[in-house]
């Protein structure tokens, strides 16, 4: 009922707003943010436009996403099977946990989890978004605070983009279905739109064939969501509002371990011609069940019921362009953003019931000020920003008690603040079709609640929390040429060397059987590790980036190599190679992937093999309003490693998957 509410003041004032006839001289609104600086030309830009949002075979973000190389999830599998706190999106080899080391907005705010700082990949429907703005590379600036590896911008779609109404319904493999609709309406210079997704399925086992016991089963999905925003002209400035909520249930494939996630935002952006204000406000819920199986994977016993994950993100956004001229653009502004939450757990079973229970959670605050100037004098283009952030962590608390006779115990960690100086330094220069770049950053990410305070279990592995976690620090450099031999064909290289200092990662400590601080007894089949500031990663690679477009052909092309070290050894869940290329033609599109072998540990002893995918879409005229639709995900049937446990148990990410069904779009 509160959305409900919430839906109706804020589509009240459009509906006022349109009692009063508009003034013919006023133009209509964009519902846009205010202009990149031109100084991003400097840096290794990708933009993903809609056609290619809307157009994958799975018909997710997270696989459009991965038509930029090197911008990867912690493990391969998608939003349908994937466990949630997998998904954190980072770039360049950098590694990572279940936190993003990439900064996601959308229309200006930051979308990861307060709690985990993972993403909530169904959340977003594709086709409610004009395009997708990955930037490569760190110290971001203007943009925010942790954008360690990069930043992508996701841009909402205007009316011109959606038409009056787009819908579609598909069934699919394993009794999937996924249907979703986008509707627009325009009312004198502004307009209003409504999004709404529904998506279901039977699910896959995610036990590799030829490992799976009694126990393994299906994981069905279970997936909603709906968006309502609204853009209205206040005469020399616009009023941005937006009100978003999804529902997110996945099975994992043996019992106790359903996995449950949902979440509402709102946001209200006004934009003027050379200022805009933010203010934003999320709500999350989590809850996700644990297991363990028997070596013949018979039966399952469940491990931890981690019922209750409430956490809140809010904050806020002020910047300025004021006008210098004489080709400088001048960007000034601050942010601050605040989240807090706890994880609350069921633990310690003993005959399938639970004897413990754990409270674990805190709050941190981030307080930051930008500038970002851009200087552009005929073939030559200037960039230099900068930040100051202050940064607090405080609350933080793990409890844990009996849920009978018994000693609780209780663990305040001290509050910590400081300061972090991050910032970005760049140059272009261009003679005729050839743009030669280089470029140098400082980039920072506060550590997670989820990574200070909440200890966890994967399989038979368990690992602890660190409540003393600095926060990551990246120093990069990059240089590349850009080349547009023909009008239609352009070509990107960029060469990058990046060191990662106090890293987070889960680190081997022991080998089971044992007894563990926070995490309690771990069989012969699992290893012990906690969450640890690394030395220093070190990550160079290249990256290559093509683009063809003549009338309805077109070829779109990415390949990423790195060499990321931890000392010796490669970070866990890192490939070396990922390559993505799409052929479309005409409402046809043949989509080919490579994600090279990576390690499942931090020790590179369980390494899991790289695959290659292939995809397909097609849309079939009927009229000019209608289309069936045909999709087809992995056509091949290829195996897709997503991770390996201690016994050597794999696991999977999407089979073959097809799709049939119609598409309905009124302009």
């Amino acid at each position: 009922m509160r959305l409900l509410g919430l839906a109706g003041m804020l589509f009240a004032v459009p509906a006022l707003a349109q009692q009063t006839p508009p003034d013919p001289d006023e133009i209509v609104v964009t519902g846009h943010g205010l202009t990149p600086p031109p100084g991003d030309a400097v840096y290794a830009v990708v933009t993903i436009p809609r056609e290619r949002l809307t157009g994958t075979a799975s018909g997710r973000l997270e696989d459009a996403l991965r038509d930029t190389a090197g911008l990867a999830q912690f493990r391969r599998s998608d939003s349908r099977s994937a466990h949630p706190t997998s998904q954190g999106v980072t770039l360049r080899g950098l590694g990572g946990n279940a936190s993003s080391r990439a900064l996601l907005l959308l229309d200006g705010v930051p979308q990861s989890d307060p709690f985990g700082g993972w993403v909530a990949f169904p959340a977003y429907l594709p086709e409610r978004l004009g395009s997708a703005r990955v930037i490569r590379g760190g110290g971001s600036g203007y943009a925010g605070p942790g954008a360690l590896a990069g930043t992508t911008e996701l841009a909402s779609a205007s009316p011109a983009e959606l038409g009056r109404l787009q819908a579609s319904a598909a069934y699919g493999s394993r009794e999937g279905l996924d249907a979703r609709a986008v509707a627009a309406i325009q009312f004198g210079t502004g307009f209003a739109t409504v999004a709404g997704q529904y998506a279901r399925g039977d699910g896959f086992i995610p036990i590799a064939t030829g490992q799976r016991g009694l126990a393994d089963r299906a994981a069905p999905y279970s997936q909603a969501s709906l968006a309502l925003r609204s853009v209205i002209d206040l005469g020399g400035a616009e009023l941005q509002t937006s009100l978003s909520g999804f529902s997110d249930h996945r099975g994992r494939g043996i019992a106790f371990t359903q996995v449950q996630s949902e979440g509402v935002d709102a946001s209200v952006r006004v934009v003027g011609r050379t200022w805009s204000a933010l203010a934003y406000l999320q709500t999350r819920g989590f809850s996700s069940g644990f297991a363990s199986i028997d070596d013949a994977r018979s039966a399952a016993t469940a491990t931890l019921d981690q019922y209750n994950v409430p956490a809140t993100g809010m904050g806020g956004r002020l910047e300025i362009e004021p006008g210098i001229g004489a080709g400088v653009t001048l960007r000034l502004g601050g942010d601050v953003r605040r989240v807090s939450g706890r994880t609350q757990e069921l633990f310690s079973y003993v005959a399938g019931q639970p004897t413990r229970r754990r409270v674990a959670g805190g709050e941190s605050t981030t307080l930051g000020a930008f500038a970002d100037a851009s200087f552009v004098s005929d073939d030559l283009t200037l960039s230099a920003g900068g930040r100051l952030d202050h940064w607090s962590i405080a609350r933080g608390a793990l409890a844990e008690r009996p849920l009978a006779a018994g000693v609780a115990t209780e663990t305040r960690f001290a509050d910590r603040r400081g300061w972090q100086a991050t910032g970005r330094i760049g140059a272009a220069y261009a003679f005729g079709p050839v743009s030669l770049r280089a470029a140098a950053y400082r980039g920072w990410r506060l550590p997670t609640l989820n990574e200070l305070y909440r200890p966890f279990r994967a399989g038979a592995d368990a690992t602890a929390a660190n409540a003393a976690l600095n926060p990551e620090r990246l120093t990069g450099i990059e240089a590349g040429v850009d080349w547009r031999p023909l009008p239609a064909l352009s070509l990107r290289t960029t060469f990058y060397w990046n060191r990662l200092t106090d890293g987070i990662a889960n680190v081997f400590f022991a080998r089971g059987p044992g007894t563990f601080a926070q995490v309690g007894f771990v069989s012969a089949a699992g290893v012990y590790r906690q969450r640890r500031n690394l030395p220093r990663l070190d990550a160079r690679g290249i990256e290559f980036d093509a683009r063809y477009e003549a009338g309805k052909f077109s070829v779109v092309a990415s390949y990423a190599y790195v060499d990321s070290r931890v000392g010796a050894l490669q970070p866990a869940q890192t490939a070396a190679h990922h390559a993505s290329a799409t052929f479309g033609w005409d409402g046809l599109s043949l989509t080919a992937r490579y994600d090279g072998p990576q390690y499942e540990d931090d020790q590179n002893l369980r390494r899991l093999k790289g695959a290659v995918t292939l995809d397909a879409a097609a849309q079939l005229p009927v009229t000019r309003e209608l289309a069936i639709e045909v999709r087809a995900e992995n056509v091949t049937d290829a195996r897709i490693e997503a991770g390996i446990s201690g016994p050597g148990v794999i696991e999977r990410a999407s089979p073959r998957t097809l799709w049939l069904g119609l598409r309905l779009r009124l302009r």
